[in-house]
């Protein structure tokens, strides 16, 4: 399958690089680009996009708002953040917005091919320096004892946040793809998020996960 990608930059230098990254492999068709979030929305709802690759701080809107509103006007859509920042006030509010990954822009080729292809999956891709900024941000509350996951549930979380897919969670716990999915909506709404990306994020910071 070819996984359709969407570039949101406001500097024309990057987006040809990373058109440059994708262009040549079989697996990848570069669909268009944006140079803001107001475009970045535009196109992602006109076009055939699986990806938005997205920028953060741009004129007019920037990538937090943009992830936001392609939660409703293009909800199956993937978004991979990708930055130069890494400070909690770039990470956090990413996440939360929706995004179901954050790499830098430093990243190397074969790290960014691979976050596309796992973002495109629905898995979570942190940079380990984002990864790393929601170990150490100041822990929230912790989930109410009635609202608390089980040990099973958290054993599913432990496996998304490594990666896993739902397929290789099911595999590794010997139980049904169908109750991987169960166990998932079950945290997403004990931890008050929508997707996987948000629920890695949620639990480190209650922390479920350390």
């Amino acid at each position: 399958m070819t996984i359709r990608l969407l570039i949101v930059d406001d500097h024309p230098v990057v987006r040809d690089g990373l058109r440059g990254v994708f262009d040549g492999d079989p697996d990848f068709e570069v669909v268009g680009e944006a140079a803001d979030g107001v475009e970045a929305v535009e196109r992602a709802a006109a076009l055939p996009v699986d990806v938005v690759l997205m920028d953060l701080r741009m004129p007019r809107m920037g990538g937090v708002e943009a992830i936001r509103a392609l939660r409703d006007r293009a909800p199956d859509v993937r978004v991979l953040v990708l930055t130069t920042y890494d400070s909690d006030a770039d990470v956090l509010p990413a996440v939360e917005a929706g995004a179901t990954g954050y790499l830098l822009k430093d990243a190397p080729r074969d790290e960014l091919v691979r976050g596309v292809r796992a973002a495109h999956r629905g898995q979570a891709v942190l940079a380990p320096t984002v990864a790393q900024k929601l170990l150490g941000h100041v822990r929230g509350p912790a989930v109410p004892a009635a609202e608390a996951p089980t040990e099973r549930e958290l054993e599913v979380l432990r496996l998304v946040a490594a990666g896993s897919t739902n397929k290789e969670a099911a595999k590794q716990l010997f139980i049904s793809e169908a109750t991987v999915k169960t166990h998932l909506l079950h945290l997403y709404a004990k931890l008050g998020v929508r997707d996987r990306a948000s629920a890695v994020a949620a639990a480190y910071k209650s922390g479920l996960l350390d």
